[in-house]
């Protein structure tokens, strides 16, 4: 957790300073707390650079650091967090596991952690506890982006070829905000696999016909509109991912399915 030095404003109106024979005991109450407050600081940001170097694959160093963050704040909720992730790119489910569990103990309301969780459980075969967590998390309060928490879910359960239950939920996700295009991309990719060229042909001109395009999008519009035989619509789906979003991964694929083609 992120802590601003106190002004003396503050110092005073938190009771840091009295008058009279408890003078010293009000200091030495202030010293513990502002060393407690630093040890907080410290591991915040370890867990930063632990959770930096977990993304770059330098798993030794993420777990120096890591390990300096437990031992500065051991009841930091994010960083039992960022250990259950290390021990999961170290290949050691048990301790991830434990080491969520002791996060969610920590922080049982924590929008961020239940969906780490989630995802983690999701990543691990676990759909059905994968699911109810990301379900907990959308309806939490707290959670400011619930849209995602439901699109996520149904990714879960696409993985587990439950395609009817994952279309639930990214429609849910698209009823708290029509314009999430991840949600929208990923009912029209779950349509198009299944065969329904023209509901995923809806869905994907919906969209752009209210919302900014997305080169996901563009993409699996040329796709579709190939796969219904409709050779206008798709190059007029081409010509926009090559004209708006020409270094994309997406314009790349597109390149390297017309050389296939040619």
């Amino acid at each position: 957790m992120s802590m601003q030095p106190a002004s003396p404003l503050q110092r005073l109106r938190r009771g840091c300073y009295v008058l009279g024979t408890v003078a010293a005991l009000a200091v030495a109450a202030c010293s513990s707390r502002g060393q407690v407050e630093g040890n907080e600081r410290a591991a915040s940001y370890n867990a930063q650079l632990g959770m930096a170097y977990l993304h770059q694959g330098d798993l030794a160093l993420a777990k120096e650091k890591l390990e300096r963050a437990l031992a500065e704040n051991p009841r930091d909720p994010n960083v039992h967090s960022a250990l259950a992730l290390l021990f999961e790119s170290l290949g050691n489910p048990a301790k991830a596991d434990a080491e969520f569990r002791t996060a969610l103990r920590l922080a049982p309301r924590d929008p961020d952690v239940l969906n780490n969780y989630a995802v983690y459980l999701c990543r691990s075969g676990r759909t059905d506890e994968g699911v109810r967590h990301f379900e907990e998390a959308a309806h939490n309060a707290l959670y400011r982006t619930p849209e995602a928490a439901y699109t996520n879910a149904g990714v879960c359960l696409r993985a587990a070829k439950r395609d009817e239950e994952a279309g639930k939920n990214f429609r849910r996700a698209l009823q708290l905000r029509p314009n999430f295009a991840e949600a929208a991309f990923q009912l029209g990719d779950l349509e198009f696999q299944r065969g329904k060229l023209s509901d995923a042909r809806t869905q994907i001109e919906s969209y752009l016909g209210s919302f900014e395009a997305t080169p996901d999008l563009l993409l699996l519009g040329v796709r579709v509109t190939r796969a219904q035989g409709d050779r206008v619509a798709a190059e007029r789906f081409a010509r926009r991912l090559r004209v708006d979003f020409p270094g994309s991964d997406q314009a790349h694929t597109l390149a390297e399915l017309d050389r296939n083609r040619g």
